[in-house]
């Protein structure tokens, strides 16, 4: 299957970022001054603006939900203080410069909560006010940056000030709330808000492109390493390409090879996998067995249609160029109120799992709201500060991050994913390959057995962006007669861009 050329290179380049520091302790900072110094009053509330999402809209509207229905595993994302935050930056400085003594000396998620957490007495506050209302409490994480819990649509009514809606949109149905939600105003010092109070689900950034042939006597099926498209042929990239192509051959190849033995990556997802899919693939392409190890965050979600494929080339491709990695793939259910993979990150970043964590999701700032973009720049902070490189695919829909890459023309404006916009993780986008007028000076006509390999060198890139734009505004406007290719007029090209909401 040929995948888009930005995934591919999104997903390969979590395998590079494999050099794993000294994780030493850190001293003990003072006590945490307390924040919160009001009675908790439910009868003074503040209103936390910007967080309905965007498609909980009126004309979309199937009813509220009933009283009991579940919602489970909600997000209230922790604040710091501004000292707390100052200190934080100054830390986060001090690690990446190798003069200083606190260069490449990680915290463990214990060591993050106590430095910049809020004091124990505001968790407190915050935790009794939940469990008063009748929610269950499931966890405070780690590193004091998440309290998890759950309760009913009617606790969150009477609670947080708003009703939960079904929506439907494209024929699916999807909880959201309807309008902003609210808490009490002392505990505003310590509540940024919450990740979500909705499932509409954020995008997996993988895009099939590839074809297949079935015998008609066997049904057996193989894929295709060329096949055609449009006047030309599709190579689609395997490991040994990839290899090749960005001289990784060298590294596996030295003698004591650098192929990602002794190290880890943590995956996110929000689907179980089938194990022999990644068997397969790594017998297809001559690479050695090594078999992920699958992690459930709760309950087991199956194998989701919408997000195997996603989870497969993640699994698969972080595997393919770190080859000798041990590959930890985070599967958690989503739920009524919370995406899987916000779960899934938050149990990596949480339990240090990794020194390296790949996430192929995304959404737009508008969509994740205020306390989506907040988690995100709390979550990839604390990521940072623990010595964890979070690499975020960047996107498929180039400036138009609100806007699907397969849509005509672009209607929401100036866009990027809120996921990959935070200055704490890595935003990897694509390039195009520059061959399409001589591929055979970079594609060998055959596959080598048993790796497929086909490319021969390093080939030249170009900017990714098969919208019509690529030609420049006259690409958009034809002339009568003038022939299209069908590719020629949707939003897709790489992403990225400067973040336009500020934490």
């Amino acid at each position: 299957m040929k995948i888009s050329h930005s995934l591919l290179v999104s997903t390969a380049l979590i395998s590079v970022f494999l050099v794993l520091f000294p994780r030493t302790a850190q001293a003990q900072s003072p006590a945490i001054r307390a924040r919160v110094t009001q009675p908790v009053d439910m009868h003074d509330l503040v209103t936390l603006p910007g967080n309905v999402h965007p498609l909980a809209r009126h004309v979309l509207d199937q009813g509220a939900a009933p009283d009991d229905q579940p919602m489970e595993r909600i997000l209230l994302v922790l604040q710091r203080g501004a000292d707390q935050e100052a200190a934080l930056r100054q830390l986060l400085d001090d690690q990446q410069v190798s003069s200083s003594p606190r260069f490449h000396r990680w915290l463990t998620p214990e060591q993050f909560g106590q430095q910049f957490g809020p004091a124990d007495s505001d968790v407190q506050a915050v935790t009794d006010w939940l469990a008063a209302q009748g929610f269950t409490v499931k966890k405070v994480a780690a590193g004091r940056t998440v309290i998890e819990f759950s309760g009913t649509a009617g606790l969150v009514r009477k609670t947080l000030g708003t009703e939960m809606h079904r929506f439907r949109v494209n024929g699916e149905d999807h909880w959201a709330n309807s309008s902003d939600p609210q808490i009490p105003s002392a505990l505003a010092p310590v509540v940024a808000g919450f990740a979500s109070l909705n499932n509409f689900p954020h995008k997996p950034m993988s895009r099939s492109l590839g074809t297949f042939t079935r015998s008609k006597a066997t049904g057996e099926v193989q894929p295709l390493f060329t096949f055609p498209y449009g006047y030309g042929s599709y190579y689609a990239v395997g490991p040994w390409d990839f290899a090749t192509i960005y001289n990784v051959l060298p590294l596996w190849n030295a003698a004591n090879p650098i192929d990602g033995t002794g190290q880890t990556i943590a995956v996110v997802s929000e689907t179980n996998i089938n194990p022999q899919d990644v068997a397969d693939f790594r017998q297809m392409f001559g690479l050695p067995a090594n078999p992920p190890n699958i992690i459930l965050n709760g309950p087991d979600p199956g194998v989701t249609t919408s997000d195997e494929t996603e989870a497969d080339l993640d699994v698969e491709w972080s595997g393919a160029v770190a080859k000798g990695a041990t590959i930890d793939l985070v599967a958690s259910e989503t739920t009524e109120t919370t995406a899987g993979v916000d779960l899934s990150a938050l149990y990596i970043i949480d339990n240090n799992l990794a020194p390296v964590m790949g996430e192929s999701y995304g959404s737009c700032e508008a969509s994740l709201g205020a306390g989506g973009n907040q988690f995100y720049y709390t979550l990839w902070e604390q990521a940072a500060a623990q010595g964890i490189t979070v690499l975020i695919a960047a996107g498929d829909s180039g400036s138009a991050g609100c806007d699907g890459p397969l849509e005509t023309a672009a209607q929401y404006g100036l866009a990027v994913s809120g996921t990959a916009s935070t200055p704490f993780n890595v935003a990897v986008g694509g390039t195009d390959f520059n061959d399409a007028n001589s591929p055979l000076t970079y594609w060998s006509p055959t596959n080598t057995s048993p790796s497929q390999a086909s490319a021969t060198s390093y080939i030249p890139e170009s900017i990714w962006n098969d919208s019509c734009a690529a030609s420049g505004l006259s690409g958009c406007n034809p002339l009568p007669n003038q022939e299209v290719f069908s590719y020629g007029f949707d939003l897709v090209a790489g992403s990225g861009g400067p973040r336009s909401l500020t934490a």
